[in-house]
């Protein structure tokens, strides 16, 4: 069944600009459909069209009737006062009502036995406990906890959230309402790791239908099976994920090229031939002129392939600075805190030459904090923070500023750094500021260019710590593989904050984690890192205390064989552990050896997630074992 038919879309905004030009896609019912193309491409115009925000100049588009549509960046308007619980509660409207009517039942029915009344009466409780009318509450916090909703939020005023905290709670009421087809546009832009990964799991015990736009490259590989991409205002498709898709592209562009400069091969030879024809039709052979003529129009016939064309690479990195010394940074005792609440406490870190750090950790957390107490834009409650006397720092924020916003993208470039005004556009043309742009201001620039303006001024500096505090937001695919692809060439240190998992596991050799006031330094990828807390959370469940049973010990069945036996079993228990580990240590190196490699990668996670499955029951069979063992010592 078909849930979304879209057709020969055309949208123009200004006159001979057309945003889509013939764009179709058909989505059938519980599909999973990336839509990607470059930051005004059209994909949020498309999602407008489909919730009746805005119309097609040329085409149609068709929901399959009865079916709910949810649009994450859609916030609705709610009534003045509304707590985040107020809008919350909302999803269960329906149910509400009906909760209502049979409250109105029940009165009638104390007043008498009308039999049309209890026939609705038995219909309507049948419904409302087949809608979940008696379990919202553990729905509803379900939702909120992965989240990350707390009560404190719960009770806030609605219009008091920013923008981010109302979009997270607009996905909490879209999820509790059930809706049939989820458009999500950047869902994960607000939301941290864990809550991420929620999502995620929510997503694909989902039996809805689901259109996302997203940049995150994770979240894609992991919920979307087809992608569809916006080229030239139409629909290129791929039957796969994320990595597919790069894969996929990359092989029709070498496909294309191929073909291409084959035509090109074809013409020039027909060239050659028809130039001399006509040399032989100056000699007063006019059948050799009209096989030129007809060889001619066949060449321009020809013509009609485009060479194929993709983004240009980075040309530029960044200045680097040479490292001197023991220790780039040094944190020791530090704390901070904020009126009564410690964002963290007794944190001590030492930093060598040229490691590369991801500072992770929930929203709220302290991250952009701890990053603005190195940069000296905040003072500790107490201890210190040592930088390397060679140590320069290179410093992109979360929220960028600029000191005069009214200035143009050259002037800024010009009164910045020391170069004349082409090299200014010339480095501004790699950051893809080209033509009439360079020529913008700086304030009507959006928060990615902005981003991008930011780190086109820092590659001409000399440094040797770069300091990166979500880099990626609000950045579409190319251009956080821009910035991917400088940081790649960067040799110096690297302390980055993100909740961009494709960046983390590309860069990060070292995992600082912070929660519950400290951080877990963590020396290995990210991969591994996920890897080491996954197998800490196993031995937390598998050393959980058993419920004892109530019967006496004597009564406990003996195991045929006694402590010999057993002890025979735990070891074996203990050695099929160790060779599980062993595998589990060897596939965290894989991960790291085949960062680049997509599907090899979604093979080793594949293999380590069954692998964790089993070391889980291996755990829980040794702990069973050994428990059994002492008792009979015991006994």
């Amino acid at each position: 069944m078909i849930d979304i038919q879209l057709t020969g879309l055309v949208k123009e905004f200004e006159v001979g600009k057309r945003i889509l030009d013939g764009f179709s896609l058909q989505i059938d019912q519980g599909e999973r459909v990336g839509l990607l193309g470059r930051n005004g491409a059209g994909k949020t115009t498309i999602f407008r069209m489909m919730t009746g925000q805005v119309d097609p100049d040329e085409g149609t588009v068709s929901i399959a009737p009865g079916k709910r549509l949810g649009l994450i960046s859609q916030i609705p308007v709610y009534p003045e006062g509304y707590t985040v619980r107020d809008v919350l509660d909302t999803a269960f409207a329906p149910l509400h009502a009906m909760e209502a009517e049979l409250a109105d039942l029940a009165a009638k029915m104390a007043d008498g036995d009308d039999p049309g009344v209890l026939a609705r009466y038995d219909k309507l409780t049948a419904a409302f406990e087949a809608g979940g009318g008696y379990d919202t509450e553990t729905r509803l916090n379900k939702v909120c906890n992965g989240l990350g909703i707390g009560d404190g939020m719960r009770s806030r005023p609605f219009d008091a959230l920013s923008g981010g905290e109302k979009t997270r709670i607009n996905l909490a009421r879209l999820i509790l309402e059930d809706t049939d087809i989820l458009l999500l546009d950047e869902p994960t832009n607000h939301l941290d790791l864990n809550a991420t990964e929620w999502l995620e799991s929510y997503l694909e015990r989902f039996k809805g239908t689901v259109l996302a736009i997203s940049h995150d490259r994770w979240f894609l590989d992991k919920v979307v099976k087809r992608v569809a991409e916006i080229q030239d205002g139409r629909a290129e498709l791929y039957s796969g994920n994320y990595s597919f898709y790069v894969e996929e592209k990359e092989r029709r562009y070498q496909e294309r090229l191929k073909q291409y400069e084959k035509e090109q091969a074809k013409i020039a030879q027909l060239e050659a031939a028809a130039e001399q024809m006509r040399l032989w039709a100056f000699k007063g052979n006019d059948k050799q002129y009209r096989r030129a003529i007809n060889m001619e129009r066949r060449i321009e016939r020809m013509r009609t392939t485009d060479k194929p064309t993709r983004e240009r690479k980075l040309a530029t990195r960044f200045g680097e600075r040479e490292f001197h010394g023991d220790e780039a940074l040094v944190v020791t005792e530090l704390k901070k805190s904020f009126g009564a609440r410690t964002l963290f406490d007794h944190i001590n870190l030492e930093v060598a030459g040229g490691e590369r750090i991801a500072l992770l950790g929930d929203n709220g957390t302290g991250k952009s904090t701890f990053i603005k107490l190195i940069m000296g834009e905040e003072a500790p409650d107490s201890g210190s923070i040592y930088l390397g006397p060679s140590i320069r720092i290179g410093y992109l924020p979360q929220i960028i500023h600029f000191d005069r916003p009214d200035r143009n993208l050259v002037d800024t470039m010009l009164y910045a750094q020391n170069c004349s005004t082409q090299e200014a556009r010339d480095r501004l043309a790699a950051f893809k500021f080209r033509g009439e742009d360079v020529f913008k201001q700086v304030s009507a620039l959006s928060g990615g260019e902005q981003s991008r303006l930011r780190l086109c001024m820092l590659m001409d500096s000399r440094i040797n710590l770069l300091i990166l505090d979500e880099p990626t937001n609000h950045l579409d695919i190319d251009s956080r593989e821009w910035i991917e692809e400088a940081v790649e060439e960067y040799g110096g240190n690297l302390l980055f904050v993100s909740h961009d998992r494709y960046f983390i596991e590309k860069f990060a050799t070292r995992v600082w984690m912070l929660e519950n006031g400290q951080i877990t330094d963590f020396h290995g990828t990210y991969g591994e890192f996920r890897a080491f807390r996954e197998r800490q959370d196993q031995l937390k469940n598998a050393k959980a205390p058993a419920v004892e049973s109530e019967k006496p010990k004597e009564d406990k069945p003996r195991r045929a064989g006694g402590t010999k036996e057993l002890e025979k079993q735990v070891r074996a228990a203990e050695r099929a552990v160790e060779k599980a580990e062993v595998r589990l240590d060897e596939l965290a190196q894989e991960a790291e050896e085949a960062a680049s490699d997509y599907l090899k990668l979604q093979d080793v996670y594949a293999e380590r997630e069954r692998l964790e499955d089993e070391l889980a029951h291996l755990y829980g069979e040794w702990e069973r074992l050994a428990a059994e063992l002492e008792d009979a010592r015991g006994s």
